[in-house]
């Protein structure tokens, strides 16, 4: 029989963890898993709420933080309440540059088309900030560099992109 679903990767069956089958197993009609490699389009309408001066501001190569003003300490990604003791923060421009955390290859994403390319993530604090930021890591040839503590800097898009979280990443210091 001819495959009729184009993306269809494989179909996997799970075996019940504690070694039961059958009637003794109450999943058993749920154990076949399909899996499909398959590309997402869809458009929706997103506000970007309370966190949108941080957004506006990457338009103008900007990176705003927010500060507690009853602790001090600085988020980002902003908040609106400290997560500590929910007082409303204040925005705070903050430096672009910082050290790494922690970083993660990956070959397989649906925007990386399925393991054509690969998309390296990482927790970089910027300097002046208490929280680390999970954002892309771009143009790193030798992903063994990106081990923590490494100084990492912020570059920016010249392009249009299609969200404002694309308007940056990091990248090594030079």
């Amino acid at each position: 029989m001819t495959d009729l679903v184009k993306h269809k990767l494989d179909v996997i069956e799970n075996a019940d963890p504690f070694g039961r089958s059958g009637i003794d197993d109450p999943w058993h009609a749920f154990r076949n898993v399909e899996r499909l490699d398959m590309e997402l389009h869809f458009q929706f309408k997103h506000s970007l709420g309370k966190v949108s001066p941080f957004f506006l501001a990457l338009e103008e190569k900007r990176l705003l933080a927010t500060r507690c003003p009853e602790c001090g300490k600085v988020w980002m990604p902003p908040r609106v309440h400290c997560g500590d003791d929910l007082a409303i923060t204040d925005w705070v421009e903050v430096a672009g540059t910082g050290i790494l955390e922690a970083s993660s290859l990956s070959a397989y994403t649906l925007t990386t088309g399925g393991g054509k390319d690969t998309l390296i993530l990482g927790y970089v604090t910027l300097e002046g900030t208490d929280t680390a930021m999970l954002q892309q890591i771009r143009n790193c040839q030798d992903p063994g560099k990106l081990v923590p503590g490494t100084v990492m800097t912020v570059k920016w898009a010249t392009e249009p992109v299609d969200h404002p979280m694309q308007l940056f990443w990091f990248e090594l210091a030079d």
